[in-house]
């Protein structure tokens, strides 16, 4: 075995050509995450970087995931209330926090387009759990897939936007406003705190419904007529105020 395979075959290599990565990225960003630097750092020859990643862009989006991975924990680690609006908006805070603490890794996840792609999805299915749960509660105004493509878009479009700035120059409440207005956009109550009235909107009746019939067999409708139902619900759901809601 040559001395090279001996590294690759090492226990531990990957994550230490992944820890030498992050602290690189960290400190100095993505210019300072060289194939050179890496494998100095983590004490390995250069090619076993393409041996174990492929190429440059496959470290990145291992770093990127690597990352991110901290993030999905503490967002996993979140305790559920009583209130699926105060924790869809305590996730919207934990997301900005995370990005303003590691911007190098919330560029690289964020900014780039071929990285991180597993980890940022299972992010958007965790933030897509949270808002399934304020739908369950009638208090959702449109559809769930809607609402969580705008609370995330919004969320990403905040952060990047702090991040565009020098830290001194930051609008500290900038994060503040944009999840008030997020949030009043997709629950019935505002999102506001506290405990609410159960809703008297067709939207949000419609939004419960869908999730209470989301597994196809909780439910005496056939595969065929659930589907129908489905996309009748979420067209309720999404239906504009003030529009016929079929």
């Amino acid at each position: 075995m040559t001395d090279a395979a001996a590294q690759e075959s090492t226990p531990g290599t990957r994550e230490r050509l992944l820890r030498a990565a992050a602290g690189l990225l960290a400190q100095g960003g993505r210019d300072a995450v060289s194939t050179r630097a890496v494998s100095a750092a983590a004490g390995v020859q250069a090619p076993t970087i393409y041996r174990v990643f492929g190429d440059k862009e496959g470290l990145l989006e291992a770093v990127a995931d690597y990352g991110f991975q901290g993030y999905l924990a503490e967002k996993q680690a979140l305790a559920r209330t009583d209130d699926p609006v105060a924790d869809l908006r305590r996730s919207w805070y934990l997301h900005v926090e995370f990005g303003l603490s590691m911007p190098a890794f919330y560029r690289l996840m964020y900014g780039e387009a071929r990285t991180a792609e597993s980890s940022s999805a299972r992010a958007v299915e965790m933030l897509r759990e949270l808002v399934a749960r304020v739908a369950s509660a009638g208090r959702l105004r449109m559809s769930v897939d809607r609402a969580t493509r705008l609370m995330h878009a919004n969320g990403v479009g905040v952060v990047l936007s702090l991040l565009a700035v020098p830290p001194e120059e930051r609008d500290d409440g900038l994060s503040e406003v944009a999840c008030a207005n997020v949030m009043r956009a997709i629950t019935t109550d505002g999102g506001e705190e506290g405990p609410v009235a159960a809703p008297a909107t067709v939207a949000g009746r419609a939004g419960a419904l869908r999730e209470a019939l989301r597994d196809p067999g909780s439910s005496a409708l056939s595969a065929a007529e659930h589907a129908l139902m489905a996309e009748w619900l979420d067209r309720i759901a999404d239906a504009p105020e003030g529009a016929p809601e079929a």
